[in-house]
């Protein structure tokens, strides 16, 4: 059996030849696999941070003679930068560095010196229909009820896929948050995390967590931004165009493990949330374009799921419908304002693909999907 290859191999491996790179997402999405994947055939070694033995030859600087190193959560170390920065400036010309983790790593500074210009970022997501090849509808709900992460969906077994989404959410405060932030009551920061998979698909609002959790309003912000430090939830901001009166405040929020939303549609909604995002940072990583994703809502109550701009110009609107292929009236309206901007609604259920007289695409979401990365 073939080995399955991230989407983002052959660019770790081309940007190598230039710069350090780094690889951030989400726990057990798949960066150490990929990592040992760049390993063969190169005389070069792996150094996992969380690895005692490993770990020890870290700090005392007794690295394996090799032309490529992998550091594996060495953002845990509080010095990392500083010591990448050494070891890059002294050896570059003929040591590669490749650094993955599970966390934003363009972010766990710990006031370390700058990296600036000696390193290439890439960010690496769950799986997705493109990725997978998926053609059909049953495997695309599939998808759907088991998540994107590699251990669960290849297992094929919704009892494994729960088992691991509890285990995977444990893990992710008593191994990540609790080595990397300082926070004082973690079991009401675990009591917000499972709080939020209800909550996929509306503004969020801080101020009604803070009346539920009877927290400060500043101790639930900063817990929200720990939860997308760590890849564990992302969020989109508005569209804002004055002449289309929208709203410019309150921010929508996903998960990366879709899974643990309980409402199917909404799940379904972050599903395609997680794929556009998934593309638009590919966009950003690999070709340093200037994409965006945020979601359209203004004071009249109309509302589009998700909005993709290039360069602050909405150039494509999607409207999630679990099953409905009436055109949504938002889209319609949307499509007065911005005539260019490719308008699309999509449906979890095979009914009918069509054109709408006005210009308006409705698709089956399995296919839609297939067009990005």
């Amino acid at each position: 059996m073939a080995v399955f290859q991230r989407y983002l191999l052959h660019q770790v491996k081309t940007d190598l030849a230039k710069k350090m790179v780094f690889v951030g997402g989400p726990r057990q999405v798949g960066k150490t696999t990929m990592a040992l994947q760049v390993l063969d055939g190169r005389t070069a070694a792996y150094l996992n941070w969380d690895t005692a033995a490993h770990r020890e030859k870290i700090l005392r600087h007794q690295l394996p003679l090799a032309n490529l190193l992998v550091f594996d959560e060495i953002h845990k170390y509080r010095q990392w930068r500083n010591y990448l920065k050494g070891l890059y400036d002294e050896q570059h010309h003929q040591l590669r560095i490749l650094v993955t983790g599970s966390a934003r790593l363009d972010l766990y500074r710990f006031g370390g010196d700058s990296l600036q210009g000696r390193y290439h970022y890439l960010r690496l997501h769950p799986l997705s229909v493109k990725e997978l090849a998926l053609d059909t509808q049953a495997d695309f709900i599939e998808l759907l009820k088991l998540g994107g992460f590699p251990e669960p969906f290849f297992s094929g077994s919704h009892i494994d896929a729960k088992r691991w989404s509890r285990e995977y959410r444990t893990r992710l405060f008593t191994e990540d948050i609790a080595t990397l932030e300082r926070v004082q009551n973690l079991g009401t920061m675990e009591l917000l995390n499972l709080r939020l998979p209800e909550l996929v698909g509306s503004p969020l609002s801080i101020n009604a967590l803070r009346e539920d959790l009877q927290m400060s309003h500043k101790t639930v912000a900063n817990w929200l931004q720990i939860l997308e430090r760590v890849y564990a939830i992302f969020r989109l901001p508005p569209f804002g165009a004055p002449r289309i009166r929208a709203v410019k405040k309150e921010q929508k929020h996903y998960h990366m493990d879709w899974s643990v939303v309980p409402d199917q549609s909404k799940r379904f909604e972050n599903l395609v949330a997680s794929h556009l995002l998934k593309w638009v940072h590919y966009q950003q990583d690999v070709y340093g374009s200037d994409y965006d994703l945020c979601y359209f809502r203004d004071i009249d109550g109309r509302e589009i799921d998700f909005i993709v701009t290039n360069e602050k110009k909405p150039v494509l609107a999607v409207e999630c419908k679990w099953s409905d292929t009436d055109v949504s009236q938002s889209l319609r309206y949307f499509k007065s304002h911005f005539p260019n901007c490719r308008m699309v609604q999509i449906t979890a259920q095979d009914k009918t693909e069509y054109m709408s007289t006005d210009g308006i695409e409705v698709r089956f979401a399995h296919r839609f999907l297939s067009e990005f990365i």
